[in-house]
């Protein structure tokens, strides 16, 4: 007896060593991992990451941020001789302006600036963006017809515009970066909520929604505990490429005189004030125009890789792999719409895609007989 309970025991726990790695691998390959590793994977997106963040340490660290002095011997307010005409050398890397200021330290200072309005903008116009949207997919009726006809008179009247006028009044107001890219983020919503909205129309009607409302839970705990997760995609990709335009917004209003004002300094501002050097003394306009560039890019990098890692068939090479299959089994391409088209094709605002790079999977006999089973269980 004992004799043949030792291989049972023995079977038991290697059985049960097997579903502990099983469930180990289960958990691993879970949806936050499966997105991070295919971020990770994509290496534009990394390289852009890793260059976005020196920048920003160079930034922070060099000439100092709240007080906090940096490593960068010279300060931006501070003015002095020209040395040779202020061409850029060993001591002054960047050179020097019209009065003698190191102009190493005004392209940091100009970038701090700039980052700080452009990251604003991006969380707080996020942030707007996404709560009204969700509460217009929700409610629908009468709270989606107001924020939809608001999200309008954005789209009618061009952002530059917008921006340029609430700049101005909230510069009389309050002269700070910071609060001007809480004003900025204001009027930069509503891409996105028309996104969310989307979405939400078509997740409200999920049954795990029904399930949580069944059970009694308050409209506010389904949009923030069940609908925004759902998003969190769409949310996080556009989040990335509003931080972008606002480095373009920000440099285009102090370009014109809206934005940033004396004695702050930011990249458009420089490019402003020495544009009539371009021919004399060039680098006092390519520094600041290179890292306008150098953040626009990449961050909008960064939001195409979180768009591949949270969307894998928009991935350039995902599609290349589907249309070399179609073409080796003879299965005839078809459209793969992403999740806020098909979204909004269930709600009517957007026609049925005709056109793709997605390929129409084959269904194998066990798909097929599983599918002829549920027709005849349905026919019952």
């Amino acid at each position: 007896m004992n004799t043949q309970d030792t291989p049972d025991a023995a079977a038991a726990s290697v059985a049960a060593v097997e579903d502990a790695q099983l469930a180990a691998k289960q958990d691993s390959l879970s949806q936050g991992r499966l997105v991070w590793g295919r971020f990770i994977r994509h290496k534009p997106a990394m390289i852009s990451a890793a260059v976005l963040a020196v920048l920003i340490v160079v930034s922070m660290t060099s000439i100092g941020i709240f007080g906090i002095k940096g490593w960068w011997p010279y300060d931006y307010k501070t003015t002095s001789v020209s040395i040779n005409g202020g061409v850029p050398s060993a001591q002054h890397w960047f050179g020097q302006e019209d009065i003698g200021r190191d102009y190493f330290a005004l392209v940091m200072s100009g970038t701090q600036v700039s980052l700080i309005v452009a990251f604003l903008v991006g969380i707080s116009g996020t942030i707007i963006g996404t709560v009204l949207g969700a509460l217009a997919g929700y409610y629908r009726g009468w709270v989606d017809a107001i924020i939809m006809r608001i999200a309008d008179v954005f789209f009618v009247i061009p952002l530059l515009l917008i921006a340029a006028i609430v700049s101005k009044i909230g510069s009389g107001a309050i002269q700070s970066p910071w609060f001007l890219g809480i004003m900025l983020g204001v009027v930069s919503w509503a891409g996105l909520a028309r996104l969310v909205r989307a979405q939400v129309l078509t997740l409200r009607e999920r049954e795990y929604v029904e399930a949580a409302r069944a059970m009694g839970a308050s409209s506010w705990r389904i949009i923030l505990k069940h609908l925004i997760p759902n998003c969190i995609g769409t949310i996080l990709v556009n989040a990335t490429l509003a931080t972008a335009a606002a480095v373009l917004l920000e440099t285009s209003l102090s370009y014109l005189g809206f934005g940033v004002q004396p004695p702050d300094s930011s990249l458009g501002l420089l490019i402003s004030n020495y544009q009539n050097s371009f021919t004399t003394r060039p680098w006092l306009f390519w520094w600041p125009g290179l890292i306008i560039l150098t953040i626009a890019l990449a961050v909008n990098f960064i939001g195409d890789g979180l768009r591949d890692a949270f969307d894998p068939r928009q991935s350039g090479r995902m599609k290349k792999r589907n249309l070399a299959a179609a073409a080796l089994l003879g299965i005839r391409p078809v459209a793969v719409p992403t999740a806020a088209e098909r979204a909004e094709e269930a709600v009517g605002n957007r026609p049925p895609s005709s056109s793709g790079g997605g390929v129409e999977p084959a269904v194998g006999a066990v798909e097929a007989a599983q599918e002829d089973r549920k027709d005849e269980e349905g026919k019952r």
